[in-house]
C-alpha cells in the first residue's frame, strides 16, 4: 500500500481512480504523505506566501432557493439586509488600509443591485484604491459580466458545487447545471480570472463525485478552486444532515493541489467553523488563500449561509494580528501582492 502511494504521489498526472484512492486515504501516515506532497507543490508555486482576500458580504437577499443555504429565498426567518454604496466603499477603504490587495464583493443573487449599480461601485473602488476586485454575485445576465469586466473587475467566483447533475438538480430547484458551466466559460472568455469548486458532504455524494469536481476544475482551467464542507443551516431542507467530514475535505484539497498545481485554493472560514485550527490545516494540505470577512455590524451576523459561522462576532481589524500569528505558526506569511492568477 505504501509503495503504491509513493508511486502515485510521484506521478505528474493522476487518473480518476488514483484521485479516488488518495481522497479515500484514512491512515495517519498515508494522509501525512498526501498532505506533505500538496504542501510541497504549494510551496513550489507560491513559496511561503498566503494571499489574503477581504470579503464584503453586502446583501443576503437571494432569488435562488438552494436547499442547503441559510439565505435561500424561502428562509423567512433570515433577517435580510442590503448595504449602501457608501457603506461598501467605506469598508473597501478599511480593507485597503489593512494592506490587503484584493476586495471580494459577495452577495446572494440580489437583482435589487442593477448592473449599473455594481459598475459604479467597481469604478469607485478601482479609482480610490490600488486593489484587485473579485465578484461573487451568482448567475447574472452575460451583459452584466461584460460591463463589470470593462469597469475593471478582475475575477469572478461562481462555484459549480457538484459535477453530479442529479445532485445539482436536487439542491438547485431553479438552476441548471449546464447554465452554470456556460456562465463560467463566458466569464473566462471575456477575461475574468474564474473560480469554481464544490461542497463536500452533500446528500448522496460519493468520492467519485468529488474526484469529478476536481477534474471539472482542471478541464475549465480555473484560476481558483474552492472546496468547502457542507455545514447545515437552520430553516432549510437539509438542516438535519450531518456536517461535512473534515478529513475528507482536507484530503480533497490536497488532491486538488496535486492535480491543479498552480491554481489558487482557499482555506475557508467554513474549515475554521468545523475545527478551531481548520484554516491552518487547510494551508498544510495545500491551500494558499485566506478570505477574512470585513462585513460590518449590524450586517455581519446575518450573512449566515450556514450555522455557527466562525468569527462573526469579532472586529475584522482586530482579527488580522491574530491571523498573522496563525499563519506564522504553520510557516507562512501574508503576501503583499495582488495575488493574481499564475495562469495569465
Amino acid at each position: 500500500m505504501m509503495r503504491n502511494l509513493d508511486e502515485i504521489l510521484n506521478r505528474d498526472c493522476l487518473t480518476k481512480d488514483e484521485m479516488v484512492f488518495l481522497i479515500h486515504l484514512s491512515g495517519e501516515n498515508e494522509i501525512q504523505k498526501l498532505h506533505n506532497k500538496a504542501k510541497e507543490i504549494r510551496e513550489k508555486y507560491f513559496g511561503n506566501q498566503i494571499h489574503l482576500r477581504g470579503i464584503i458580504e453586502f446583501s443576503n437577499y437571494c432569488r435562488q432557493d438552494c436547499t442547503y443555504c441559510g439565505i435561500r429565498k424561502s428562509n423567512n426567518l433570515a433577517e435580510r439586509f442590503r448595504m449602501s454604496k457608501d457603506e461598501i466603499i467605506s469598508v473597501s477603504n478599511q480593507i485597503y488600509e489593512s494592506g490587503i490587495k484584493t476586495i471580494v464583493l459577495q452577495s446572494g443573487e440580489d437583482l435589487h443591485y442593477s448592473k449599473e449599480d455594481i459598475a459604479e461601485i467597481i469604478i469607485e473602488i478601482k479609482t480610490k484604491f490600488d486593489v484587485a476586485i473579485t465578484l461573487s454575485l451568482g448567475e447574472r445576465p452575460f451583459c452584466d459580466y461584460d460591463l463589470w469586466r470593462k469597469c475593471g473587475a478582475d475575477r469572478y467566483l461562481l462555484k459549480h458545487e457538484t459535477a453530479n447533475k442529479e445532485i445539482y438538480k436536487e439542491i438547485h430547484p431553479y438552476q441548471k447545471y449546464e447554465n452554470k458551466i456556460a456562465h463560467l466559460k463566458y466569464l473566462q472568455n471575456i477575461g475574468f480570472q474564474i473560480g469554481s469548486g464544490n461542497i463536500i458532504g452533500l446528500p448522496n455524494q460519493t468520492i467519485e463525485d468529488i474526484a469529478d469536481d476536481i477534474i471539472l476544475c482542471d478541464e475549465l482551467n480555473v484560476d481558483m478552486a474552492s472546496f468547502s464542507p457542507f455545514i447545515k443551516a437552520e430553516n432549510t431542507p437539509l438542516s438535519n444532515l450531518p456536517n461535512g467530514d473534515m478529513s475528507l475535505l482536507l484530503n480533497t484539497m490536497a488532491v486538488a493541489r496535486i492535480v491543479l498545481k498552480n491554481a489558487h485554493i482557499p482555506s475557508t472560514t467554513a474549515l475554521a467553523t468545523l475545527d478551531e485550527l481548520g484554516r491552518e490545516k487547510g494551508i498544510l494540505a495545500g491551500a494558499n488563500i485566506i478570505m477574512p470577512s470585513f462585513t460590518p455590524y449590524p450586517y455581519r451576523g446575518n450573512y449566515l449561509i450556514y450555522e455557527n459561522k466562525k468569527c462573526i462576532s469579532e472586529n475584522p481589524q482586530m482579527c488580522l494580528p491574530c491571523l498573522s500569528l496563525r499563519l506564522s505558526s504553520v510557516g507562512v506569511k501574508a503576501s503583499d501582492s495582488y495575488g493574481h492568477s499564475l495562469k495569465i
